[in-house]
């Protein structure tokens, strides 16, 4: 018999960032891809930069190779221009998102279109299965006017890439097929997981509870992420911020869940392949000027 019953997850692994620089020096928030947590198949690596500070962003991430994953740039304050090694060019904006198929291989670089004020977002790196890792590259960049809104219980919820309440992002992806939601809650939300994905949940402005089936509730910070246990259909959350009488009567943060590629992964640097020999390979590829043939 079907039920429509939801079986809520809870909190598997809290983990904290840590701090770090990448690029020509750009200054960020590490939380996947750190010792505390180095993966969370299919997710590689998730980064958090936020600094009105031009000098901890101004030398972006200069021309730099890419192989067998794919990169999500989101950018949620601020604007940053890319080029790649095959001539395409954009810009992302705030509320905006680029989604890369690194696939066989792509040179690029992004840089801060600005030179003062707010730069802030998430870098996210998602595995590619072997069958894909050797793919056309490609890039997707959706506008912030054309990622859609839609309201659950007490939550204001930005579909990036997924579906959830009918609801379908604009981000389209065959290989992998993640869900990532940026949510805004002033009270209580229940969203629904595909059973089964791995899932975490990223506060990045005030402070969430999660509940599970029991009512019992875990404190996610800001700044905290939170792994979701694999098992559930669904993760319940509510706000604290109003009891904590903070100013601002709503919390950020995102959402992300995806099926895991449960395939060997090795890894040097931004190459991610399945073996060492092809690690060797990607790396003389990128040494002998032909990544992306």
């Amino acid at each position: 018999m079907m039920t429509d019953a939801k079986t809520y997850r809870h909190v598997e692994k809290l983990v904290t960032g840590i701090a770090t620089s990448d690029g020509a020096g750009v200054s960020l928030t590490r939380i996947i891809g750190q010792p505390t947590l180095p993966r969370l198949d299919p997710f590689l690596m998730l980064d958090f930069f936020g600094s009105d500070n031009p000098g901890e962003y101004i030398a972006g991430f200069p021309a730099h190779p890419h192989r067998g994953f794919q990169t999500v740039t989101y950018m949620l304050a601020g604007k940053m221009r890319h080029k790649d090694s095959v001539g395409n060019n954009g810009l992302i904006e705030a509320g905006g998102i680029q989604w890369m198929n690194a696939g066989k291989g792509i040179i690029h670089e992004e840089m801060p279109e600005q030179e003062e004020g707010l730069l802030k977002g998430f870098q996210l790196w998602v595995n590619l299965p072997a069958s894909e890792k050797l793919s056309a590259p490609n890039y997707q960049d959706i506008t912030p006017d054309n990622v859609p809104t839609v309201n659950i219980d007490d939550a204001k919820v930005k579909v990036l890439a997924g579906e959830v309440s009918g609801v379908i992002g604009p981000v389209k992806t065959t290989a992998v097929a993640p869900t990532f939601l940026d949510v805004a809650l002033s009270g209580n939300v229940s969203i629904d997981i595909s059973d089964e994905d791995s899932a975490f949940i990223y506060v990045y402005e005030g402070d969430i509870a999660i509940l599970d089936n029991f009512g019992e509730k875990k404190s996610l910070k800001c700044g905290q992420l939170a792994v979701l246990t694999q098992q559930g259909n669904a993760v319940r959350l509510s706000s604290s911020n109003k009891v904590q009488k903070m100013s601002k009567d709503e919390a950020k943060f995102i959402l992300v869940s995806g099926k895991p590629i449960n395939e060997p992964i090795v890894q040097y640097g931004p190459f991610v392949m399945n073996t060492q020999q092809e690690i060797v390979q990607a790396f003389n590829d990128y040494q002998n000027g032909v990544l992306t043939n």
